[in-house]
Formats: C-alpha cells, structure tokens, sequence
C-alpha cells in the first residue's frame, strides 16, 4: 500500500493567512510554513506559476520543513502554453512561448529555481495544468514528449482542463500516452454540472505516484471571480466518496498526494483535516496498514471573507498537505 499525503494547494494563500488558521507568534513566513509543515506532508506551490520560482526561496522551504515532507511545484505559465505577463518575464524576454530561444532560457531559469528542492528531497512533482484549449492530438503529443525530454529525472503530473482527454474512447489514449512518458495522470473533483466539468476518473499512469486535486463544486468555475470559483466547503459526504478511490490509487502506487484547491478562507486547511481523519477512521481492511497521516479533528470552514483575530490552535500531530501561493 503507497503512501498517502493530503495537503492543500498553498500555504501563503491571502485568505488563508488572514483566516487566523495560523496562531499568533507563527504569522511570519518561516513561521507559517513550520506551522503547515507540522500538520501535513505535501504542499502544491502556486506561485511558480505566476513567476519562475527562485533559488533562494526553495533553499529557505527545504530548510524550513522535515524529512518526508514534499513540495509540488506548479508549472510556470509559459511553460505550459497560458498566456503570461511580459512583467514576470526574466530579463526582458518576450513572453512567446512559440520561440525556441525564449523557451530554452526559461526552463533553465525553472529548473535552477527548484534545483534546491530536488537536492533535499522535497521535490515531490511538478505539476502541468494544460489549458482548456489544449486538446488531444498530434500537436499535443509533441508538446507531451517535449515536456518529458526536458524533465528527465523529475517525476511529472499532468492535469488537463479539457473534458475529451478523459472521455470515453479517448481516455485509454490518454492513459498510454502520459504512461509512455512516466508522467502521473492528476484526478479532479469539481462541479459535474457544466459542459466543460472535467469527470471524476482516476487513472494510474506512473507507478510512482498519483496526485487527486479538488477544486471545489463551484458551478461558477469557469465564470466567476477566484473567490466564486474557489467558494465551496467540502462536506464529510463529499469527501467520503473518494475514500474508496484513493485507497485503490494507494495499492498501486508509492505516493498518492490529495490536494484540495478550495482556497477560501480556511477551506482547504479543514477539509485537508477532515479527509486525513476518514483516512484514519476507515483504515484498509487488509493486511496492509494505513498510511494516512493523522490531523486534529477538524474544525467548521465558513467559506466567508476572512476576518483578523486568533483562533485556537490545532492540536500538534504529523501529517501531510500542500499550498498554493510562494513564499513561505
């Protein structure tokens, strides 16, 4: 049985530090990641998405967090064919993802700023969210194969956006073609109730690890502001319903990392806390023991505008999660 690490999609998320999660005296930024660290074992960066994350940065997170526990770096935009600011862009390069020289210079760039976490241990995966525009085919594939010649040696994980990856008679393609690269296939749950809803498959594409990421049940996904977006308080029901899913993800892979992207307030915090305790509480009825990281029960998650002022402190347990904005 592999390992199961549940995080959340950041740590430094706005709403989450002005949520008071974080008590007083760790509010800083080596404080708040020691806080997290604490209480989950996985994190996703989501701030090298916005900017190519830097050397420095990913020293000071492997300093500032133990052995076992893991990033997953998000992609930078360009990288994955989004569009990007020219402001973010190092050395005034052009942000055209279509030049070669460009190109080259910012994977250098990307691979210098992680290259820290690799050294320790701490790079955990790099996650490429593909846009909803990127679709199956030959383009795509060249893409995907370009991808992986770049990152030899880097376990990657692959979301797409786009619904006909996973649809019926495409999803066997899909599963061989990310198999063919080493490349972990990232499950999601989202709403189900629009056209361009993303279906709750789990494939296993690496034998090495399996990424689940929940967005949230927001029917204004792909409409509404971050916050309409994000705005959902998973209950336990929900989650309940993958227990069975990543538990068969756990048996056939090393790591299986749960992250939740609901970034509202403390959403993503509870939720994290609450799947690892089912994890807990419904261990395998097999031989194998479970694997779950153990959390504080977890408290109420209003999805409100977060408002100053503490709030009591978990009680300190290992575990395992993940984050969605830099610097620590």
């Amino acid at each position: 049985m592999g390992e199961i690490l549940v995080g959340t999609c950041s740590w430094t998320d706005r709403a989450l530090v002005g949520s008071g999660w974080y008590p007083a005296g760790r509010r800083d930024a080596e404080g708040r990641l020691r806080h997290y660290a604490e209480r989950f074992g996985v994190v996703e960066v989501d701030a090298s998405y916005y900017a190519l994350p830097g050397e420095r940065n990913s020293r000071l997170w492997a300093e500032r967090t133990p052995d076992g526990f893991v990033f997953d770096v998000k992609a930078f935009s360009l990288l994955t064919g989004h569009p990007t600011r020219e402001a973010v862009m190092p050395d005034g390069l052009p942000a055209d993802h279509r030049d070669p020289a460009v190109l080259d210079e910012v994977w250098a760039r990307f691979a210098a700023g992680i290259e820290p976490l690799r050294k320790a241990g701490r790079l955990g995966s790099v996650l490429f969210q593909f846009p909803p525009w990127f679709r199956p085919g030959e383009r795509a594939e060249t893409f995907l194969r370009e991808c992986a010649e770049r990152t030899e040696g880097w376990q990657l994980a692959v979301e797409f956006r786009h619904p006909s990856w996973w649809e019926p008679g495409q999803a066997e393609a899909t599963g061989a073609l990310l198999a063919r690269h080493g490349m972990a296939a990232v499950a999601v749950d989202m709403t189900q109730r629009l056209a361009s809803s993303v279906p709750p498959v789990t494939p296993v594409t690496s034998p090495r690890l399996s990424v689940v990421r929940f967005h949230g049940r927001s029917t204004a996904w792909g409409t509404g502001s971050k916050e309409d977006r994000f705005r959902h308080v998973y209950g336990e029901d929900e989650l309940a319903e993958w227990l069975p899913r990543v538990r068969r993800l756990a048996q056939r892979t090393e790591q299986v990392h749960v992250l939740f992207n609901n970034c509202c307030g403390d959403a993503a915090v509870s939720a994290a806390e609450t799947m690892t305790r089912l994890l807990d509480e419904a261990p395998p009825t097999h031989d194998a023991p479970s694997t779950a990281a153990r959390l504080p029960r977890a408290r109420p998650a209003p999805c409100v505008p977060p408002t100053p002022g503490p709030r009591p402190t978990p009680a300190r347990s290992s575990s395992s999660s993940n984050s969605r904005r830099a610097a620590g």
